[in-house]
């Protein structure tokens, strides 16, 4: 589904991603770990169109698409869900949901499948996203994105600034998109969370791969172990 060879990238003169190269085949949920500043999110820029790819390829399918305008990625079948989560505070509920499936001619039916995976936001329908919680603005962002009915989703840092709880709920929706077929590519700082419901991994150290595999390998690994899954990641996906 996605293959990335020898990927640069970076801002100004600063290169963040150091020639990174990886893949992540279809209907899998592959994890990127590491911690704060090791480039995490922007690879996942890069492969969204949003930062500029110095050198390398990004293919989706077979077909390049590093540094194709980030509108095209749609397109391509693959969509973001941005560190932060980004939605439309002014407006709706519904109408993010709506946004996000402006180009699905069946966003009717992909919105009441995001309801029945989602069941709050069917609640808080008609309510403005900026008075959300912040777990119910992660959901709602995951589900913008669904709407468009994506091949390959990239999902940046979901489980930033949430509760314990929280994180378990956002996780399981995660996990449970494996079953409609969906690839998804999972950029997160905690590692315990991510390795937990991961097929693969890999950990990314100062723009660079030092470690792959299986997630429950990698779980294992007394290096990953000492560095990712101390007291700081200790909250746990069901």
């Amino acid at each position: 589904m996605l293959r990335v060879r020898n990927l640069r990238c970076g801002y100004g003169r600063l290169e963040v991603v150091k020639g990174v190269s990886f893949h992540v085949a279809a209907g899998e949920i592959v994890a990127l770990v590491g911690a704060n500043g090791a480039g995490k999110s922007s690879l996942l820029r890069a492969l969204a169109g949003l930062l500029p790819v110095w050198e390398g390829e990004v293919r989706v399918e077979g077909r390049d698409i590093a540094n194709q305008p980030a509108w095209r990625g749609l397109g391509h079948g693959l969509t973001l869900v941005p560190e932060g989560r980004c939605v439309f505070a002014d407006m709706s509920v519904q109408d993010n949901l709506i946004v996000g499936g402006y180009r699905n001619p069946d966003r009717r039916a992909a919105i009441r499948e995001m309801l029945a995976l989602f069941p709050r936001l069917g609640e808080r329908l008609h309510q403005a996203a900026g008075t959300l919680s912040g777990g119910e603005q992660q959901m709602l962002a995951i589900a913008r994105a669904l709407v468009a009915r994506p091949r390959l989703l990239l999902l940046d840092e979901p489980s930033m600034g949430l509760a314990p709880l929280v994180v378990r709920e956002v996780f399981a929706a995660i996990r449970d998109l494996r079953r409609g077929e969906l690839t998804v590519l999972l950029v997160e700082q905690n590692a315990a969370a991510a390795l937990a419901i991961a097929d693969r991994a890999y950990v990314l150290e100062t723009g660079e791969i030092t470690l792959e595999g299986p997630a429950a390998d990698l779980r294992r690994n007394p290096e990953v172990r000492r560095a990712y899954l101390g007291a700081h990641c200790q909250e746990t996906p069901p």
